[in-house]
């Protein structure tokens, strides 16, 4: 027997010994067509070749393509375990030629390979062509010396292959095996083909014409070729077996199934060790390229391939999730060729079990809830489409399941009725949206949210990619287009344009096309948190709804982003071990040239805290670990011990972001729920450096810091602002400590010698002219002291009122203080003379004169001042009047 790897490997060997490069799988995403959900042919990758928009590094290739079939167009999912050659994961086989060899060369490949190298006999052989293509019908005359009966001419569509409504396209030529007569069926283009008896096993397409809008066909300049055959089925007639599920792979799967569940794979259980096996194929290599389970997109497709496995599990008594536990065998069937299994193992696994123990908490109600709404109905019956959308709703069950699940019974589900109550769900959503608060403007997104569903984001894995225009936005209304100078709101379906939410600020970039556009992205929004919003100035071309374009985030700009979001998640843990459990972050902004992370905590940070969290954080940095991803439930991931981030609006399933080195309980350093765009590993950061802290509200501090190459320069700059410092008080940046430490200690010297000389001439007393050897004066029959002194500290006013009264011994003594600009001033009033003059009232009136307010303290001695210094001599004036005004004694 030739096992199904010795068959890709001997397909691939072939065409590489006649001149063709072997081409590693792309991945099932299909990056470069963004009108396919997953890859669903070997020519997907090579589309932009065929179309011209991509030029080969060599004009013959060949493959072995992972391919997926489970949503849109190309959906197999509901005959998948029930026939014997329905799969939502294949590979398919291909050659091609870029303008290289044509029909000849394509037909005669295939004969060589399939007779000579393969040993197939070639009267088990027939073969169709489009019934006008004469050219292939005589160059299987001539190569394969088939009869004409074998040469069976089609005239349908089927022979017939296109791109799309425009483009490449061209006839087929089909090889068809035939399994015997004890199989009932006839050959292709006979009453009975819808047999099993003939079988496809490779399509032959020569593409030698491009399609015109107006419905012509034009000839290429150059004629290609497209060849597909699925790996399954070539294997099931090399090893002797009519069904795909009986071939070395799949029989080893189901072995896996039966040992795990003790079910043999016989009558009525057949089915479900076959859906088991083949969605096991179609999961795990759906979440080794990336794509995980969601309630949108490719993973809700995802999910439900998942959830339909995960029922016939259940079905075959496995009363413990069971999917998981099978990844080792594909892992041992498939690994070899496809690396990204093992590489992803763990990851698949993990999802797998969470996903089938969520789904079984949901399971047994919702099939009890069947059975009681279809106890009285018998084969032929359907069921109300009202409790099918309860089913999903409710528990969970894609419309699929449930009708996968009656199906034994011959009962039908009624789809009318379930889309009719799907609809009215959604016009409730809508009005209760319309009821948030929200502006009225922003019914736009709602509208394009229900048409075309959530924005899929792509820019975990990448930072370009293809997308289709789904809405373009402008002025708060959608329109159909838009020219070079209008600013608008692009969507498309898929993009890798981050859009602001979680603190991180949106994408920037361009979106181009071939036809001219290049519109320049200033920024991107998540409206309604399921939208990609690309707030866009289209600078050439235009766009219009529908258009294919090119996306490209500014990705340098994205990697500093990243780098500052992931230290957010180091620097909250390094406050937490610092400082306390009770740090909580209460706010963040991750821009791309610096951070800030607010936080609570009661006081401010000393400088021996924050040198200990920029220790902590670099060494996280130096230590340079992978970051890791994992998808679960919010509970479960609250239960593991994952922070969750304020501010962030959670689903059903959240992303688990775990960095830095583990710690003596095994879990990693920081461990938070997180949806932004982060970096591979804690060295991609660089360096991270506390630029402030600050205090936000009562009981909320604030932490702004920089990374990389932001950091760097910060640091750079402090040096060379160290090095003017330093050469500015003639010394060396090392001195400058000391340096400033002696020259601060001179000047408090100096100050205390001025403030000495200041207090030495206050007491020598005058009037009003600052003068030690000016006399006091006589005012209302009393002695007056008064100076206006530049410089003096405010703080010395009281002890030198003091000494001016001591000196005078009854009498009353006025200063004024003018220093910058201001001017403070103080009353003082001997005791004797309180009942005549309150030091209160004095003041005050030279208050009123500096331009200040008030004044006060107690009648023997009062202070105030005001922001006038140059009314300082009329203050003193005003003082001098107000004490004339009272009645001598």
């Amino acid at each position: 027997m030739t096992s199904t790897n010795e068959i890709r490997r001997s397909f691939l060997d072939y065409f590489s010994r006649n001149g063709h490069a072997a081409t590693p799988s792309a991945p099932l995403v299909p990056y470069n067509d963004p009108t396919l959900m997953f890859v669903n042919a070997g020519m997907v990758p090579f589309k932009n070749v065929f179309t011209g928009l991509e030029t080969p590094s060599s004009p013959r290739a060949a493959s072995a393509q992972k391919c997926v079939r489970a949503g849109g167009k190309h959906n197999d999912l509901d005959n998948v375990g029930y026939t014997a050659r329905h799969h939502t994961f294949f590979e398919m086989l291909g050659n091609f030629s870029f303008g290289d060899y044509f029909k000849e060369g394509a037909i005669l490949h295939a004969w060589t390979l399939l007779t000579k190298e393969w040993g197939l006999p070639k009267e088990r052989l027939t073969v169709t062509v489009y019934h006008t293509d004469d050219e292939a019908h005589a160059l299987w005359r001539k190569i394969a010396d088939l009869p004409d009966a074998r040469i069976i001419r089609i005239p349908t569509s089927d022979n017939f292959w296109s791109m799309g409504d425009t483009g490449p396209c061209g006839p087929c030529s089909e090889i068809f095996y035939d399994h015997g007569e004890h199989i009932p069926g006839g050959p292709p283009g006979s009453a009975d083909e819808d047999g099993d008896r003939f079988v496809e096993i490779w399509n032959l397409v020569f593409m030698q014409y491009e399609q015109q809008a107006d419905g012509s066909r034009r000839d290429l300049p150059k004629p290609s070729i497209d060849t597909g055959m699925g790996i399954e089925r070539i294997a099931a007639v090399l090893q002797g077996v009519h069904d795909n599920y009986d071939t070395d792979t799949f029989r080893a799967l189901i072995a896996a199934s039966e040992a795990l569940t003790g079910v043999p794979a016989r009558g009525e259980h057949a089915a479900s060790h076959r859906v088991i096996a083949d969605h096991l194929r179609s999961t795990s290599f759906l979440m080794a390229d990336g794509v995980l389970p969601s309630n949108e997109g490719r993973g809700y497709v995802l999910r439900r391939i998942m959830r339909r496995a995960m029922r016939h599990a259940h079905l075959l008594g496995a009363r413990e999730p069971l999917m998981h536990r099978l990844v080792g065998a594909l892992v041992t069937e498939m690994g070899a060729a496809y690396p990204e299994l093992a590489r992803g193992r763990a990851l698949i696994e993990e999802v797998l079990e969470r996903e089938e123990t969520q789904f079984r908490r949901t399971l047994d109600k919702g099939l009890r809830l069947l059975d009681e709404a279809t106890a009285a109905l018998g084969a032929g019956a359907e069921l109300d489409g009202e409790i099918a959308f309860r089913l999903y709703d409710t528990y969970g069950f894609p419309y699929d399941l449930t009708e996968d699940a009656l199906r034994p019974r011959g009962i039908a589900v009624d789809r009318a009725g379930f889309e009719a109550a799907m609809a009215r769900q959604k016009a409730a959503a809508r009005a209760a949206w319309k009821g948030s608060g929200e502006a009225a403007s922003g019914e736009v997104w709602f509208d394009i949210a229900e048409r075309e569903g959530a924005t899929e984001f792509t820019g975990y894995a990448a930072t370009s990619g293809e997308g289709r225009v789904v809405a373009i936005v402008k002025d708060g209304a959608e329109v159909t287009s838009a020219v070079a100078g209008e600013e608008v709101a692009i969507l498309t379906n898929q993009t890798p344009f981050y859009g602001e939410s979680g603190g991180q600020t949106g994408d920037v970039g361009t979106i181009t096309s071939l036809a001219g556009l290049r519109a320049l992205v200033t920024d991107t929004s998540k409206p309604l948190g399921r939208l990609h919003a690309h707030h866009a100035r289209i600078e050439a071309g235009s766009v219009k709804v529908g258009d294919t374009v090119e996306l490209k985030v500014d990705a340098e700009r994205r990697d500093r982003i990243r780098a500052n979001h992931s230290a957010t998640h180091l620097v909250h843990a390094a406050l937490r071990n610092r400082l306390g459990a009770h740090v909580t972050q209460k706010g963040s902004l991750v821009a791309e040239d610096r951070l800030r992370f607010d936080f609570s905590h009661p006081a401010a940070l000393t400088p021996e805290d924050i040198a200990a969290i920029e220790a902590e954080v670099n060494a996280e940095i130096r230590a340079n670990v992978p970051v890791t991803t994992r998808l679960m439930t919010p509970e479960d991931a609250v239960a593991a011990g994952a922070l969750a981030l304020f501010g962030e609006k959670y689903g059903d399933e959240v992303r688990v972001l775990a960095m830095g080195r583990p710690g003596k309980d095994g879990r990693n350093y920081s461990v938070e729920l997180c949806g932004g765009t982060h970096v591979r590993a804690t060295g991609d950061i660089g360096l991270f450096r506390i630029v402030s802290e600050s205090a936000v509200s009562s009981g909320v501090r604030r932490i702004e810091a920089m990374t990389g190459e932001g950091a760097r320069q910060w640091l750079v700059a402090r040096e060379e602002a160290l090095k003017a410092a330093a050469s500015t008080i003639r010394a060396t940046p090392e001195e400058v400590p000391a340096r400033l430490a002696a020259l601060l200690e001179e000047r408090k010297r100096l100050e205390k010698e001025l403030a000495e000389a200041r207090k030495a001439l206050a007491l020598g007393g005058g009037a009003g002219t600052g003068k030690a050897n000016a006399a006091d004066e006589t005012i209302a029959g009393v002695t007056f002291s008064g100076q206006v002194l530049e410089g003096l500290d405010p703080k010395e006013l009281r002890p030198l009122l003091d000494a001016a009264k001591q000196r005078m011994g009854s009498g009353v003594a006025v200063i004024i203080a003018v220093s910058e600009g201001k001017a403070s001033i103080g009353v003082g009033v001997t005791d004797d003379l309180t009942a005549r003059f309150s030091a209160v009232d004095l003041v005050r009136a030279g208050v009123a004169v500096l331009g200040g307010k008030g004044g006060g303290g107690r009648p023997d001695m009062a202070q105030g001042g005001g922001p006038d210094a140059s009314k300082a001599a009329e203050a003193l004036a005003a003082v001098k009047s107000a004490l004339a005004a009272q009645p001598a004694m």
